[in-house]
């Protein structure tokens, strides 16, 4: 049997995951490299599954408690870096926060005052009609230039010039093949006209 690299790293990690376990099982703390391999393998088999980007963290995030780990290894493991194969293609997936209590805030968490936030507040605003015209999903981030986004979005890229998505910062916005929507964009400060 011929593996590809890939290949080979997905059996590494089911490999390192079932040493942890059964470590789990017998009762023991795991340490930072068994957290790890448990939470990746989960991923890598929610991906698999047919899961969200959302059903993929939260495997990874479900996959390991705070009891599970020795004393310090929650502070150890900042992230969790993995790529995996959804239906629309690879994704490099990052999970925060792996075996943080729930009452403790996550690394990178953002936690906001109690009412209203306001975003982007006094930028320019323009709303464009834009439309995924490939066979593939296609998303686009908070804070990538949105005139430089997949060439397969069509769209007036000229108006869009020195703009991106009018989201929250991390999020994204996601077109299905053939899907048609109509997104706001705020100017770059700085970013040309």
């Amino acid at each position: 049997m011929h593996l590809s690299p890939t290949e080979a790293a997905r059996l590494q990690i089911f490999q390192a995951a079932e040493l942890a376990r059964r470590n789990r099982d017998l009762g023991l703390a795991l340490n930072a490299p068994e957290a790890i391999a448990i939470a990746c393998d989960e991923m890598h088999l929610a991906a698999r599954a047919g899961g969200s980007i959302e059903d993929v963290v939260a495997a990874g995030r479900d996959s390991v408690a705070p009891a599970d780990l020795m004393q310090g290894v929650a502070d150890l493991v900042a992230e969790v870096r993995l790529e995996v194969v959804l239906d629309e293609g690879t994704r490099l997936v990052v999970l925060r926060g792996l075996g943080a209590r729930e009452d403790e805030e996550q690394p990178g968490e953002v936690v906001t005052a109690a009412g209203d936030v306001t975003i982007n507040a006094g930028l320019d605003v323009l709303e464009l009609a834009v439309t995924n015209a490939s066979d593939r999903t296609v998303r686009v981030s908070s804070h990538f230039p949105f005139d430089r986004s997949n060439p397969r979005l069509a769209f007036d890229r000229a108006a869009a010039h020195g703009t991106r998505l009018d989201i929250a910062a991390g999020d994204t916005v996601r077109w299905a093949p053939g899907e048609t929507r109509t997104v706001r964009l705020v100017r770059i400060p700085g970013g040309g006209a």
